[in-house]
This record gives C-alpha cells, sequence and structure tokens, in this order.
C-alpha cells in the first residue's frame, strides 16, 4: 500500500505562510521586551501520558453492504489504560512568537485465543481460534504561535502543520486437532500531513507556579485518506527550582482515521483520555 510522503508540498506552503505571516506587520513584535511570567524563553517538556484508551478498527466493502467493527479493548482484551511517552519542546523569538512542537507514539497488540470442542458421529475434534490485533499510530506537530498580553495572562493562537501515520491491522487463524484449516488477515497503513490550528491560555500565579489550558485540531481531507485529531488539555506547573520543574494535566484525545480504497474502506476510531505528568525544563 503507498505511503504518503514525509513532507508535501502542501506542507512547505503552509511552513512558508506561517512564516511570511509572522514577518507581516500585523504579527509585528510588540515594542514592550517585557517577558510575561507566564512564559518561558525556551523549555522542554518529558512527559508520560496515562491513557484510558479504547481503540475500534472498522472495514467494508465499498460495493456491498458489508462491514464490520472491532474494539480492541472489549473484543480482544486489550489493556484500557496504557502508558504513552509524550515529548514538547517551545521556544520564544523575542517576547511574543515562537515555535512549538509535539511528538507523541501509541503501539498497542495483543493476540486472543478461543477454543471449543466439536462433538461429531463418535469422535471428538479439538477446534481453535486465534485473533491478533496491532495498533501503532504516531503523532506529531510543529506550529508557529503567537501570544498576546505580557501580564500575569497571555492568550496564544498557533498555525502550522501536524504529521500522522497510522499502522493497524488483524490477522487470525483457525485449526483443528493442531492442524491450520485456514487464517485471514487485513491492515492499513499510511501517513499524512494536515494543517493543524492551536489555542492556549497561560496565567501566572507566580513566577513558579503556573497554569494553562491548551487546545488543538487537525483536519485532513481527501479522497483516499481522511479524518481528524481533536485534543484539549488542562494543567498546572510548579518550579521548586529555577531552570526544574514539574507539570501535571488533564488530556483529552479523539482520534478518526478514514481510508478509502478500490474495493473497499477502513477506518480507526481511537480515544484517550487520562492525566499526564511532565518533567519540566525551562531557561
Amino acid at each position: 500500500m503507498r505511503s504518503t510522503p514525509f513532507c508535501r508540498p502542501r506542507c512547505r506552503r503552509l511552513l512558508f505562510a506561517a512564516l511570511a505571516l509572522a514577518s507581516s506587520p500585523v504579527f509585528a513584535q510588540s515594542t514592550d521586551d517585557t517577558l510575561s511570567p507566564a512564559l518561558d524563553r525556551f523549555s522542554i517538556w518529558l512527559g508520560a501520558y496515562y491513557a484510558d484508551t479504547s481503540t475500534t478498527l472498522g472495514a467494508g466493502l465499498n460495493r456491498y453492504d458489508v462491514s464490520g467493527h472491532l474494539n480492541l479493548q472489549h473484543d480482544l482484551g486489550f489493556p484500557s489504560h496504557q502508558v504513552v511517552p509524550r515529548v514538547r519542546f517551545d521556544f520564544l523569538l523575542g517576547t511574543s512568537q515562537g515555535f512549538s512542537f509535539d511528538y507523541y507514539q501509541i503501539d498497542q497488540s495483543r493476540t486472543k485465543t478461543l477454543g471449543t470442542s466439536i462433538y461429531f458421529d463418535g469422535n471428538t475434534y479439538d477446534a481453535a481460534a486465534s485473533a491478533t490485533g496491532r495498533v501503532n499510530f504516531d503523532f506529531g506537530s510543529a506550529a508557529y504561535k503567537w501570544w498576546f498580553g505580557h501580564q500575569s495572562d497571555v492568550f496564544g493562537i498557533g498555525v502550522g502543520a501536524a504529521y500522522y501515520r497510522v499502522h493497524a491491522g488483524i490477522s487470525g487463524e483457525a485449526s483443528l486437532n493442531g492442524q491450520i484449516i485456514g487464517n485471514a488477515s487485513t491492515y492499513t497503513t499510511d501517513s499524512a500531513w494536515a494543517p493543524e490550528l492551536q489555542l492556549g491560555w497561560r496565567h501566572a500565579f507566580t513566577n513558579n507556579l503556573r497554569m494553562y489550558v491548551n487546545a488543538s485540531g487537525v483536519k485532513k481531507n481527501g479522497s483516499h485518506l481522511g479524518g481528524h485529531i481533536w485534543d484539549a488539555a488542562a494543567g498546572v506547573e510548579w518550579f521548586p527550582w529555577q531552570n526544574i520543574g514539574f507539570g501535571a494535566e488533564y488530556d483529552y484525545t479523539r482520534i478518526k482515521i478514514d481510508q478509502q480504497h478500490h474495493y473497499y474502506s477502513d477506518d480507526l476510531a481511537l480515544r484517550m483520555n487520562g492525566p499526564t505528568v511532565f518533567v519540566r525544563l525551562r531557561f
């Protein structure tokens, strides 16, 4: 199955447009050189997302009313909670504009075996079937942000591009008296760039204690690959030392990916929500 190139011309045009906007008079830097206590010139977030997940895979034939869905947690016994590593990186150009980067990965797999016995014509036959599910999802984003305000409260808006790659599949086999009598598999894999919009609010109680609210959305339209990713988070930061601190937030994420093929279509629906803890470095 053909994958989308790592960076399409559309992505390049989007990044160039963001840089052009950053240099326009509308978004010019404020003459006030005071940095808000709610912002850092350079910061790194290293965290672990304890996500309550629900993953549903679907597939259907385009010309016939034949379709099916499988929930990995309910049907295959996937764990509903998973620790997902997450990395963020932010830096300012001046006092109110800068770049923001985010990355996380989800990797789930599990095999479930069902066994039963069949009695026929005086003989007992041992039958078994196994099914294996696998989901691997990578998400990364890069955005240019503008922050408005230089006091304890700042509001931000960011535009950029998000990259996502998804691989999901189901495979299974059936056996009778230890002999494999049939197997089948289906999978989907692809990657794409999509435009992203970010919104944010940050408040500093003191220079060492802050809170924030973030929201972002990614929308991908296309005849072959489409979908959306929505994310919202609210959190607090505490810095017992000048350059090292801790953060905690609650995240709510929804991911929906659809793919159209010549004879069939498939989709992935992923829900995640739960707390994230970070080690924070700022300079």
